[in-house]
This record gives structure tokens, sequence and C-alpha cells, in this order.
């Protein structure tokens, strides 16, 4: 992934109706969801949901699909695992396995700076 579609993604999330949106769509999986019900789920207009969701499909957020007289939403999962994976593809100055548990890192940067106040 390049930095500009990075930004492009973070720029379309950073909206709290549009995080709502996002992760609603998430909990949905595969099953994704038609406009109405994403409305009435999180209780938005439909002119204001029509905004988001055409933004968010543009970014590449979401996918849509064609159901007869309504529109399926569900989110774009590959595209969010590719920016974690670009997000953290250098974790840990190259050592990700202390990535991956907070506890970890903290003793790790504990160990760093005890071993830095005895050298």
């Amino acid at each position: 992934m390049r930095k500009t579609s990075a930004v492009t993604l973070f720029e379309s999330l950073a909206s709290g109706v549009r995080l709502d949106i996002y992760r609603l769509l998430v909990r949905k999986g595969l099953e994704g969801m038609v406009a109405g019900d994403i409305a009435a789920a999180l209780d938005l207009p439909p002119t204001n949901l029509s905004f988001h969701l055409k933004a968010m499909t543009q970014a590449g957020l979401l996918t849509v699909e064609q159901e007869g007289r309504y529109q399926r939403y569900r989110a774009n999962l590959p595209l969010m695992l590719d920016l974690i994976t670009y997000l953290t593809a250098e974790c840990c100055a190259g050592h990700p396995d202390q990535c991956a548990v907070p506890g970890r890192v903290k003793a790790a940067v504990s160990r760093r700076s005890s071993t830095a106040k005895r050298g």
C-alpha cells in the first residue's frame, strides 16, 4: 500500500458517523446491510447516510452490490487488513513478535531502560 492510499482511507474514516458505519458493517461480515437498515440501525437520515456511503465507497472502504431496488454495502475487509499491514510493517524495529502483546513491549522497554542506566 502506498502512503497516499493510507491517507485517503484515514481521511475517509475521520468522522464519527463513518466509523460507526464501518464498524457496523464489519460486525455484519459478508452479509453486509442495505442502506435503509444501516440508516435505521444508526438512526441517521437517509440523505446524510447516502453522503457518507458514497464517500466511503469511493475511498474503497466499502463495496456495494445492487439487489433489485436496494444496494447492499459490505466492509472491504481485505483493504483494511492491507492498511493494518502497512501500519505495522516495521513494528518494533523488525521484531514483530514483541508487538503482539502489549506487556511484552512494556517489558522490553523496561529492560532497555535499565540496561541503558547500567551502561
